[in-house]
């Protein structure tokens, strides 16, 4: 299975962090599964896929060509490199080339990810599942916010159905193997 992984290129203030990108990157590597991610090797995004291939798993980073930054560093344990036009396209060849969505703490870009992910399975453009990898109850808020958009009749629960909130690997590959 193709994982997506949508995270901060930087580590963050807490080593908590850091445990969770690599328990997930081993993980995904241990179960055979290949990661998708933005190809860099800053932050978690680094973390993770240092876990991913030195756990066994392949690593397809996705990036775009147009954004020096992200161009210019590559990781080094990228099995396969895919180069896009700019950040939109980014965006679809990792929706296109992933079976499932998981979102480590991260930020503006982790959320915009995550979200679009979201939207495209709720809106019927693609049927997959999207997890909030949620130690420490970093995506509580976000939680509260779609109970918030439920309670006033923006959503239902329903339409929301292919989307976790957890941390616990084992749901998670119950959830995204169905």
């Amino acid at each position: 299975m193709n994982i997506a992984v949508f995270c901060g290129s930087w580590t963050g203030e807490n080593d908590i962090w850091i445990k969770a990108a690599e328990e997930l990157g081993n993980w995904i590597g241990e179960k055979g599964h290949t990661l998708v991610y933005g190809g860099g090797g800053s932050g978690l995004m680094g973390v993770i896929a240092s876990k991913v291939y030195g756990s066994g798993g392949q690593v397809i980073g996705v990036v775009p060509e147009d954004v020096d930054f992200i161009r210019n560093r590559p990781h080094d344990y990228v099995t396969k490199l895919i180069y896009t036009k700019d950040m939109s396209d980014r965006n679809k060849k990792m929706f296109e080339t992933a079976d499932a969505f998981i979102a480590l703490p991260g930020g503006v870009g982790t959320l915009d990810e995550i979200s679009e992910a979201i939207t495209l399975t709720k809106i019927g453009v693609m049927d997959k599942k999207s997890v909030l990898f949620n130690r420490k109850g970093f995506y509580d808020p976000l939680r509260a916010l779609f109970y918030g958009m439920e309670k006033e009749g923006f959503m239902t629960a329903e339409s929301m159905s292919h989307v976790m909130f957890s941390d616990d690997l084992k749901e998670i590959e119950r959830f995204i193997s169905v």
